[in-house]
């Protein structure tokens, strides 16, 4: 069983919604990202989605793009971030690593190349934002032989017909982005979330994550009782934005940010006995 079945399957036993955080690699070091993957550990997160730094992240917003400027200014690599990924393995051995991000820098190292480099690492999964299912069965079938999953993005426009056709692709959990717009929008509109997540859920049996525009505890509680796992990712990178010298300061920050979270998510446990 993979890292991410086991760990939803964990917390589907203590009743307890996965919480996914974001942050992009090599912001604001290499370094420093590995203290910050710790922190979101010790703060609650159940699984980490590592950004990686691309100079036209066109599905995100303001906030990560010049998070991935900060990395590509001190030319962070794939190579960087496996080795990173290497490093963080050393003391945790559990926690999912999720890669996020385009195309293009998958292609520049090879398919093949990527895969094996990003599983010898430690990586459990890997979402390109810009590959659409159409195009994604040899990607998928690579991976697969190097038991990487392959995880999908959702749109809230995404017909049911196409929804089935993704998650045949589709492996670890599909992610339903919140909201017709870039990460960190503020037009979420929660009914309107909960309706398309319940849709969705009524049709696939992979977990379900819902991710761009949440940034605080009571929107994650809310939205915690129609999916599987909540995306936090904007709101962390912020954090790191705010304070890129001081570790303490970045590590108190995320934690002061996703501990809240992680209690209000779990107060959603029955007490039931």
């Amino acid at each position: 069983m993979s890292r991410i079945s086991e760990k939803f399957l964990d917390l589907k036993q203590c009743n307890k919604t996965c919480l996914i955080s974001y942050v992009t690699a090599g912001d604001p070091s290499i370094s420093l990202s590995l203290d910050i993957m710790h922190a979101l550990v010790e703060s609650g997160t159940d699984i980490i989605e590592l950004g990686v730094p691309f100079s036209d992240p066109m599905a995100d917003g303001p906030t990560i793009q010049r998070a991935c400027e900060r990395a590509l200014k001190q030319k962070v690599s794939c190579f960087d971030i496996f080795e990173l990924v290497k490093t963080f393995r050393k003391k945790n051995k559990t926690t999912p690593v999720v890669l996020m991000g385009y195309l293009n820098p998958i292609e520049r190292i090879g398919y093949e190349k990527f895969s094996k480099l990003a599983s010898d690492s430690g990586v459990d999964a890997v979402l390109v934002v810009d590959l659409p299912h159409e195009e994604a069965e040899d990607i998928v079938n690579i991976f697969k032989k190097d038991n990487l999953e392959s995880i999908f993005l959702i749109a809230p426009n995404t017909q049911v017909e196409r929804i089935n056709k993704i998650s045949k692709f589709a492996s670890g959990f599909l992610y339903y982005i919140s909201l017709k717009g870039v990460t960190g929008a503020s037009t979420l509109n929660i009914q309107e979330t909960e309706a398309q997540l319940k849709k969705i859920k009524d049709n696939v049996n992979l977990p379900l994550a819902v991710g761009f525009g949440i940034k605080d505890a009571d929107t994650a509680k809310t939205l915690s009782k129609s999916a599987d796992a909540i995306v936090i990712g904007s709101a962390i990178v912020k954090i790191i934005e705010n304070d890129q010298e001081s570790k303490t300061n970045i590590n108190n920050g995320i934690i002061d940010l996703m501990k809240p979270i992680r209690l209000k998510l779990d107060s959603n446990i029955s007490t039931e006995t």
